[in-house]
């Protein structure tokens, strides 16, 4: 497991991406947690190759939605970015509600792909029957599409390692 966490990122706000209700009757919408690593990934990529995180950030869900969300921290070294997101799983009972969402991103000059690594709170896949190869991070392969495609929107080719974390995320699950 290759891990790029920096634990000295401060906390800058606990802002969460503004939730709607459709009607009254309706469930207040949330975000997944690939939405909201593809949010800090795509505001790490700005910052590593700009200098400057993109807050709010702004991405496209799969069915096209575009969708903004507020950092809750951010980190820049000269080799690595790390941003963070607060989820908000809206009115889904879901575990990881308010959980920060970590990711760090470090440019690769071994290849133009993009690698993504489990970070502390992230788990790995252990036996085979996931669309995704055992040893790989547990991410599956929309958000995994979702973070690509932000990190093309920045750079159309580059190379890049994502670790993403959910601090916490051990005692979660």
């Amino acid at each position: 497991m290759y891990s790029t966490y920096m634990s000295n990122t401060s906390p800058k706000s606990t802002k969460r991406p503004s939730s709607a209700r459709t009607s009254s009757d309706s469930l207040r919408r949330g975000w997944t947690t690939g939405s909201c690593a593809t949010a800090a990934v795509k505001s790490a990529v700005h910052a590593l190759i700009y200098g400057t995180f993109l807050d709010p950030v702004t991405i496209t869900l799969p069915k096209g939605q575009a969708v903004s969300f507020a950092l809750s921290s951010e980190t820049l070294t000269e080799t690595c970015a790390t941003a963070s997101v607060i989820k908000d799983a809206g009115d889904d009972p879901d575990i990881t509600h308010g959980a920060s969402v970590v990711v760090s991103v470090t440019q690769t000059a071994h290849h133009r792909g993009i690698e993504f690594a489990a970070g502390p709170g992230v788990g790995t896949v252990t036996r085979p029957g996931l669309p995704i190869a055992v040893g790989e991070p547990s991410i599956t392969p929309v958000p995994r599409e979702m973070m690509c495609q932000a990190i093309r929107e920045i750079v159309p080719d580059g190379g890049f390692r994502v670790t993403i974390s959910i601090p916490g995320g051990e005692e979660m699950a």
